[in-house]
């Protein structure tokens, strides 16, 4: 089975289409290859130039090796085993593949090109055999791949060619359009061919539903077909899928809700506020040089998570006044499977932001996300005192809604907030104005940024402040 990965930049872009090759971190000049469970694996490229560089995946499944090993689980009978799609389809086999040898392409990072690591890109994917099985199998590709906003083009392929007058197969080539990050590609791809297969070749179990939502990470809670994904990707084990949308809801309880979706959607699909949001503090504390971080209010760790997986970070500690979202966010960053040397940088502590707490000192930054805004106003002093004041860390990020921007919600009732234990929201005027009165407090000063995309008079639906200490 062969999936084949394009990018050709439009003409006049300063993309250099060889980029492909870094990013994918495997040697254009020659042909390499990865023993797998399941078989071999090349990696090759059949066109390499600035214009349009071409990477390919071949994966020669050992059909005999699946059987004598057990791993290969057939669904008729003994002769299954032996007369299958299996080495020809696009299914779990190959997302083994995608996984092992192009596992450091599915991260946001990148030593020679770090900014395309997280660019959207022209990108063409081809996979020359996929199977659609089961009542859902109508139309499935595209309404698993356009809502992340690929176009589609799917051939289907004739049952025998020496007969035309036969119904088509189950079976068709799939290629895949769209100006997506490379990252983001390579893990919906990874979810998606076995969701459109509707087969496991291995038992799927509490690991799976954990690998589901790593993957799914950025587009899979806002998914139409979520449901339907989480089903079939978890071979329909109601308790797994009950145990993903129970994840997914704790990651996610602290945006705004999917009933306040904004009213413009961008074209290819709009990358959700609370990502942004993430996305963009990371970006701060970079530009800040913050390595030791702590995230205050931490709640189900969706900062947490992205600092962990990226390596610039070497001491991370994160806090929250609440037990249950200490634990989501050490499932969420699966603390208890990880490396030695990555369970040393990080930490989670039961604190509360109200009081003074010297674990928390001695940091390059503190983030507040999402979190004064669920403070009571009267008690925003005890807040600054013990960031500010005590633990006084060389830069402060905090981040909170923009009123102004709320009416631009359809389903938002006017004059109400966007979470019912939100305490205030400020506009932008209040909000810098309290931003520049700590600042003059404490020795910092203060920049107002923008998150996400802003509305002509309403502003951006979030708001930022980076606090830096006087001198630092």
């Amino acid at each position: 089975m062969l999936i084949t990965i394009t990018l050709e930049p439009e003409s006049g872009s300063q993309i250099d289409a060889t980029a492909l090759s870094h990013l994918l971190r495997k040697h254009p000049g020659r042909l390499q290859t990865f023993e797998l469970s399941v078989g071999k694996a090349h990696v090759f490229y059949p066109e390499y130039s600035p214009e349009r560089t071409t990477a390919a995946l071949l994966l020669e499944v050992d059909a005999i090796g699946l059987v004598r090993s057990k791993r290969f689980r057939g669904d008729n009978g003994v002769l299954d085993y032996y007369i299958n799609d299996r080495p020809y389809t696009a299914s779990s086999l190959l997302t083994v593949a995608l996984g092992k040898v192009l596992r450091s392409a599915m991260t946001t990072t990148s030593e020679t090109y770090p900014e395309l690591a997280t660019t959207p890109l022209p990108l063409r994917l081809e996979v020359p055999v996929i199977s659609t099985r089961g009542r859902d199998g109508h139309d499935l590709a595209q309404r698993l791949f356009a809502p992340l906003g690929w176009r589609i083009e799917q051939r289907p392929i004739a049952l025998d060619d020496a007969y035309p007058l036969w119904e088509d197969s189950r079976y068709s080539q799939l290629v895949l359009t769209g100006t997506v990050p490379l990252h983001l590609a390579l893990r919906q791809l990874y979810v998606l061919l076995p969701v459109l297969d509707d087969s496991k070749h291995y038992w799927v179990s509490d690991d799976e539903a954990q690998k589901l939502v790593r993957q799914g990470e950025g587009w899979l809670p806002d998914h139409p077909e979520r449901a339907l994904i989480s089903h079939r990707y978890l071979a329909h084990q109601k308790d797994l899928v009950a145990a993903v949308d129970t994840r997914i809801a704790a990651e996610t309880s602290d945006s705004t809700p999917d009933a306040l979706a904004p009213v413009r959607v961008q074209e290819g699909g709009a990358t959700p506020l609370r990502v942004q949001r993430a996305e963009v503090v990371m970006a701060a504390l970079k530009d800040c040089g913050a390595h030791q971080v702590v995230d205050v209010g931490a709640g189900p760790g969706a900062l947490l998570h992205r600092m962990r997986k990226d390596r610039f970070f070497t001491k991370i500690l994160g806090t929250d006044v609440s037990v249950r979202s200490l634990e989501q966010a050490a499932r969420t960053m699966n603390l208890d499977e990880l490396a030695d040397t990555d369970k040393d940088r990080i930490t989670l502590l039961h604190s509360s932001v109200l009081y003074r707490d010297q674990r928390i000192a001695g940091f390059d930054a503190a983030v507040l996300m999402e979190v004064i805004e669920h403070i009571e106003p009267n008690r925003l002093a005890a807040l600054e005192d013990s960031i500010f004041a005590a633990a006084a860390p060389r830069h402060v990020i905090v981040t909170t809604p923009n009123s102004e921007y709320n009416h631009l919600y359809p389903n938002l009732a006017a004059g109400t907030m966007r979470h019912d234990d939100h305490r205030f929201e400020w506009t932008r005027a209040e909000f810098a104005q309290w931003a520049q009165a700590v600042a003059q407090r404490h020795g910092y000063d203060v920049e107002i940024r923008p998150v996400g995309e802003e509305a002509a008079k309403a502003g951006p639906p979030t708001q930022m402040a980076i606090f830096e200490k006087v001198g630092a």
